[in-house]
């Protein structure tokens, strides 16, 4: 029998102040260097917001998060509203370049603005529905790692086990419904419902994971930490299962983490050594 999981105490007598959210949390001596930067130009914002999407993908790949057609992020397009912009379909996330993104509206019509190639029918369906539901979604990723596929077979929310998890406190949900392939707008409608008004993250039932955010690099780094989220759950299931009690983090204390770590500031942030890494590995190839 696998022992119960219980909650560590050892909060009780501490007074956890919380100030203000943002990035500066975790810079000492100087400003945080990766702030999320201001635009004037929304063509020029469009071309960062492409880049940084490109760049998700190449870290995805290095990941291997691929399976397949299956996976896909999208952003909002922020100069014509009611469009957002999508990988093309069969192509793998570790040659995705900016200007292979493709550009389409509320009807996937492929606009002349992106590449001129088909989408993912169910990327299509789960992203268009999002954004309907959710206008302070910018971008949404979703794939089927290895991990977050393996985990959500079980339906559960993942523990507050450790530091990194109290991120999605209280601000993940599980989908339960899966109905096969997304093929129509029903299944995305009701994974866009499932969310919330202040969801960042999901666990598709028997299906994988996805997460959203104000910045695709909100999004993506959101979907690395629900993947490494939902190996460490595994393993540590594992071991309890041996005998081995798990300590669950107080909800005190998983809430003055996620105050404290978790706003889009510094979700962008903790994207940024994952992308500088792409830029060098690649040479900046993705960016063009």
């Amino acid at each position: 029998m696998t022992p119960a999981a219980h909650t560590s105490s050892n909060s009780t007598s501490k007074n956890y102040q919380t100030g203000k959210e943002g990035s500066h949390n975790l810079a000492k001596g100087l400003e945080h260097p990766d702030k999320i930067p201001v635009f004037t130009d929304l063509y020029e914002k469009r071309e960062w917001m492409k880049q940084h999407m490109a760049g998700a993908f190449r870290v995805f790949g290095r990941k291997g998060y691929t399976e397949g057609s299956a996976g896909h992020i999208s952003i909002k397009d922020p100069v014509q509203q009611g469009t957002f912009w999508i990988n093309p379909l069969n192509k793998h996330f570790s040659l995705i370049n900016a200007s292979d993104l493709v550009h389409i509206d509320m009807e996937c019509n492929v606009l002349p603005t992106g590449a001129q190639v088909a989408v993912n029918a169910a990327g299509f369906s789960i992203h268009a529905a999002i954004h309907k539901a959710r206008p302070d979604i910018v971008a949404a990723c979703h794939t089927h790692s290895i991990y977050g596929k393996a985990y959500s077979t079980f339906g559960r929310e993942l523990e507050m086990i450790n530091q990194d998890v109290c991120m999605l406190y209280k601000r993940h949900v599980v989908f339960t419904n899966f109905g096969g392939i997304a093929l129509d707008s029903q299944e995305g409608e009701e994974i866009a419902e499932a969310l919330g008004e202040n969801g960042v993250a999901a666990i598709l039932q028997n299906h994988g994971l996805l997460t959203v955010g104000s910045t695709v690099d909100e999004a993506a780094y959101l979907f690395t930490l629900m993947e490494n989220s939902c190996r460490a759950q595994l393993l540590c299931d594992a071991a309890a299962a041996s005998g081995i009690k798990k300590n669950i983090i107080p909800d005190d204390v998983a809430q003055y983490t996620l105050h404290m770590t978790g706003d889009m500031e510094t979700l962008y942030a903790e994207f940024q050594p994952d992308l500088n890494y792409e830029v060098a590995m690649t040479k900046g190839e993705f960016l063009k």
